[in-house]
């Protein structure tokens, strides 16, 4: 007894459960939760901004996929059951056709229908994320400069006059303390070269020019911080030889913790005779029992680089 011929519909079905099979594989071999594998590598967001950013590249990763598993499937499925065998005839061959006018507008409909579908979600995203509220509740001057940052408070005064700021140094992380739940407007400037301002989990970077005003360019943003907690921002545009370094740190504490911040940092410290620093206001907070992570005066996302060439030998 001769063995029996595998029918198109069970070579199909080993296809599809060997497709679905790699496809669990590579979902659980990865580790991820559902929500991270949905963020697609993006960071968890913070700020509503945030969320409405990843939500439109989530649903449109998603709908490249399943054009792209459509189209894929196709030319799988024509090139593992419509492929000439040994033998075949002419008549055996699909039916070949040289034009079909609803297939014809189908492929030029469908993929217009999607890219406007696309544009209307991108532009409705793009205006809510861009939208800027008249009266703020926080505003932060943010100066970049080679290789470091300035924030400063500029409705923050300290006893001698100036707004209240932090300055970064090559052995010191500036920390921009902002507050949870208030809208912030940040106000950005740079004094020499082009550079950027980028905090990863705000998914959100904007350049920033030495004359904005001479470029046309809108030097401003607000968002709203979610939730409390240490990121880390750094400069994303090439802007020479320590780039790389020009890192800072935004430490979002609630409301009232940025006040005791706030009121801190317009006082004199009594130790020095100065106005408080970022450091030593953070440090008087923890005192006072804020958590470390919140409060330390030091970064905690990222380090400074060590400039001291004698400290790093050639190797080889």
């Amino acid at each position: 007894m001769g063995v029996p011929e595998r029918t198109p519909r069970t070579r199909r079905g080993r296809v599809g459960k060997t497709a679905a099979l790699a496809g669990l594989v590579a979902v659980t071999a990865t580790g991820c939760s559902g929500e991270e594998i949905l963020r697609f590598g993006w960071p968890e967001g913070v700020t509503p901004e945030a969320e409405a950013m990843q939500q439109l590249w989530t649903w449109t990763v998603v709908a490249a996929l399943v054009v792209g598993a459509i189209v894929w499937g196709l030319i799988f499925w024509t090139s593992a059951f419509h492929r000439k065998k040994k033998g075949d005839t002419a008549e055996a061959l699909p039916r070949q056709f040289q034009y079909n006018v609803p297939l014809e507008l189908f492929v030029v409909v469908v993929p217009v229908i999607m890219v406007c579908v696309l544009f209307f979600f991108t532009a409705v995203t793009e205006s809510s994320v861009l939208a800027e509220e008249d009266e703020p509740d926080v505003e932060v001057d943010v100066t970049a400069f080679q290789w470091n940052w300035e924030f400063a408070y500029p409705d923050t005064t300290t006893p001698g006059g100036e707004p209240v700021n932090t300055v970064g140094t090559s052995s010191e992380i500036p920390l921009l303390v902002l507050p949870t739940d208030r809208t912030i407007e940040y106000n950005l400037r740079s004094t020499d070269v082009i550079h950027s301002f980028w905090v990863p989990a705000f998914h959100f970077k904007r350049d920033v020019l030495p004359h904005p005003e001479k470029n046309n360019q809108d030097n401003t943003f607000q968002n709203t911080i979610d939730r409390e907690g240490a990121f880390v921002g750094r400069c994303a545009e090439l802007c020479g030889s320590y780039h790389a370094m020009m890192n800072f740190e935004v430490r979002a504490l609630s409301p009232d913790k940025y006040d005791r911040y706030i009121q801190l940092r317009s006082r004199v410290n009594p130790d020095t005779g100065l106005p408080y620093t970022a450091a030593e206001a953070l440090t008087v907070m923890q005192g006072e029992g804020c958590e470390e992570q919140l409060c330390s005066p030091t970064a905690t996302t990222t380090s400074p680089f060590a400039t001291d060439r004698t400290l790093r030998t050639a190797s080889g």
